[in-house]
C-alpha cells in the first residue's frame, strides 16, 4: 500500500525562523538598553558618591583646623583622642551619620601644621548586581558583603599661621595712657632690624602699631606724651583723644617734629578676633615644681623641660624661679610677684604661663629673660584671669595674652622710660608712669594663635 504524507509549506518555517530571530534580536537590544540604563545609573551614583567623598574629606579638614586651633601643633594634639601613629602624624577617625561615611584624617607637627585627610563613601553596586536576574546572574547575599568597598578621595592641606601678635599692643576696650609712652618695632631674626637679634635704636621701625576694637568714642586717652611710631586704630565709631605734643605716625612725620595723627595712620574699622586661652593640659597631670640649686644659686622653683602645674605661685622677698628647659607652667588660684623676687628664663630655655587665677602679679624684679627673645616667655591668661598687674623698675620681655584682663602698668617717668619688648593682647590697657614699647615683628609668625589654609592639594 501506498502512505502519501502531506508537506508543509516552505513558508511556515520561514515564518517560525523569523520569528525566532526577530524575538532574538528584541532581546538583545531589550537587554543591551537594560545594560546601558543600569550602567548609566551606576556611573550617576558613582558620580554622587565620588562627589559625596569631597564632603566627608572637607569633614576632616575642618576638624584637624579645630584640633590646631585649641591644641597648637606640638605634643598638646593627643587630646580629644588624637593618636601619634608610626607615620608621624596625629590620626583621628570619625564615622559620619549611618551611611558608613567616614574620615581618616592626620596632622603633621610641624610650624605651619600640614593636614591629610581622606574622606570614604560606600561605593555604589556593580552594574552586574543591579541588573541582577534580569541578565540571569546570583545576587552575593549579605555574608559576602561583611567588607565593603568604598570610594576615597584625600587631600593635603597646607596652612600659615594667623596671630594675634600683628600689634606692638591690642585691646579689646580701651586704652588709657595716663603717663608717656613710645612705640616702635623691629625684628629679632633679621639682622638688619635688630643687632644680635636685640633691639637696637638705629634700626627701630615704624611698624609699632596701637590697636582696640573698642567702639566707645575716645578708646585712646593720652594725658601726657604719647609717641606711637606706627598706627593706631579702633573698631567703628571708636577714637581718640591724645594730648597736644602726642604724635602718631611714621618715621619722617615723627622726624619732622610734627604732632597729631599723621594722615592715614587712624583708622577705625578694626575687628580682630581675639579668641580665649584654652588650659594646656588637665590640672594634676602635670609635674610640682620643686626648690633646687642651680650653678649654686638657691631658688624657690625649678622648671626643666615638661608640664608643670601649681595651685599657688608666689615669689615674695627676694624669692627667685629658674627656667632650664622648654616648660609650660599652669596656675590655678594665684600668681603673684613682690619685693625684689624674679623669674629667670636661662638661656636656650622658655617659659610659659598659663594663669587662671582672677588676677596676676608680675613686680618685683620681674621676669630676667635671658634669651633675650619675646617668644621665649609668654604670659597666657585663661577667661577666669580679669585682671594683670606689672609694676617696678625692672624691663620686660616678652608676650602678654590676656584677651579677658584689664592690664595696669606702672613704674617709670617721661624722664625714665620702662623698656616693654614683645607684644600684650589683653581687655584693657591703664598704664601709669612711663614705657617704651618694642614691638618684635618677628612675633606674628613664631607665635601663631591660629592657622588659615593656604593651599589644597588632591593627590
Amino acid at each position: 500500500m501506498k502512505i502519501k504524507t502531506k508537506r508543509q509549506p516552505l513558508t511556515q518555517g520561514s515564518v517560525l525562523i523569523v520569528t525566532l530571530m526577530t524575538a532574538t534580536i528584541i532581546g538583545s537590544i531589550l537587554a543591551s538598553y537594560l545594560a546601558l540604563v543600569c550602567n548609566q545609573n551606576l556611573s550617576v551614583a558613582r558620580s554622587q558618591a565620588w562627589n559625596s567623598a569631597v564632603a566627608v574629606m572637607e569633614a576632616g579638614v575642618e576638624e584637624a583646623l579645630t584640633q590646631i586651633h585649641y591644641n597648637g601643633y606640638t605634643k598638646l594634639l593627643s587630646r580629644n583622642d588624637w593618636k601619634l601613629g608610626d607615620d608621624g602624624l596625629y590620626h583621628k577617625t570619625r564615622h559620619i551619620g549611618d551611611d558608613g561615611n567616614y574620615y581618616d584624617v592626620g596632622i603633621q607637627p610641624i610650624n605651619p601644621p600640614v593636614i591629610f585627610s581622606i574622606g570614604y563613601v560606600p561605593a555604589p553596586s556593580t552594574a552586574g548586581s543591579q541588573l541582577g536576574m534580569i541578565l540571569g546572574q546570583i545576587v552575593s547575599g549579605p555574608a559576602s558583603q561583611s567588607t565593603p568597598r568604598y570610594i576615597s578621595r584625600r587631600v593635603r592641606v597646607s596652612t600659615k599661621g594667623r596671630s594675634s601678635f600683628n600689634y606692638a599692643m591690642l585691646a579689646k576696650g580701651n586704652i588709657n595712657f595716663s603717663g608717656s609712652a613710645r612705640t616702635d618695632s623691629f625684628d629679632s631674626t633679621d639682622p638688619t632690624l635688630s643687632t644680635n637679634g636685640k633691639y637696637d635704636p638705629a634700626k627701630a621701625r615704624d611698624k609699632g602699631d596701637v590697636a582696640s576694637n573698642g567702639t566707645v568714642t575716645k578708646t585712646f586717652i593720652g594725658s601726657m606724651s604719647v609717641n606711637l611710631y606706627g598706627h593706631l586704630a579702633t573698631g567703628p565709631g571708636g577714637g581718640y583723644s591724645l594730648s597736644s605734643d602726642a604724635s602718631v605716625g611714621d618715621m619722617a612725620w615723627h622726624g619732622t617734629g610734627s604732632t597729631g595723627v599723621e594722615p592715614g595712620w587712624f583708622r577705625d574699622d578694626m575687628n580682630i578676633e581675639i579668641p580665649d586661652v584654652q588650659a594646656p593640659f588637665d590640672f594634676g597631670s602635670g609635674l610640682t615644681p620643686m626648690s633646687g640649686t642651680v650653678d649654686g644659686n638657691r631658688y624657690a622653683y625649678v622648671l626643666g623641660d615638661g608640664n608643670w602645674n601649681l595651685s599657688k605661685f608666689v615669689l615674695s622677698s627676694s624669692q627667685k624661679a629658674i627656667v632650664t628647659g622648654k616648660a609650660v607652667l599652669y596656675v590655678t588660684d594665684t600668681l603673684a610677684m613682690s619685693g625684689t623676687s624674679q623669674i629667670v628664663i636661662a638661656p636656650g630655655a622658655s617659659l610659659q604661663i598659663y594663669n587662671a587665677a582672677a588676677s596676676g602679679a608680675i613686680s618685683g624684679s620681674g621676669v630676667l629673660n635671658e634669651t633675650g627673645n619675646a617668644a621665649n616667655f609668654i604670659y597666657y591668661g585663661l577667661p577666669t584671669n580679669t585682671k594683670l598687674t606689672m609694676s617696678g623698675t625692672s624691663g620686660f620681655i616678652g608676650v602678654i595674652y590676656a584677651p579677658e584682663a584689664d592690664f595696669v602698668l606702672s613704674g617709670g617717668s617721661s624722664s625714665g622710660l620702662i623698656e616693654f619688648t614683645g607684644a600684650s593682647v589683653s581687655k584693657t590697657v591703664a598704664m601709669t608712669g612711663g614705657r617704651d614699647f618694642h614691638y618684635d615683628e618677628s612675633l606674628a609668625r613664631l607665635v601663631p594663635r591660629n592657622f588659615v589654609v593656604t593651599a589644597w592639594n588632591e593627590y
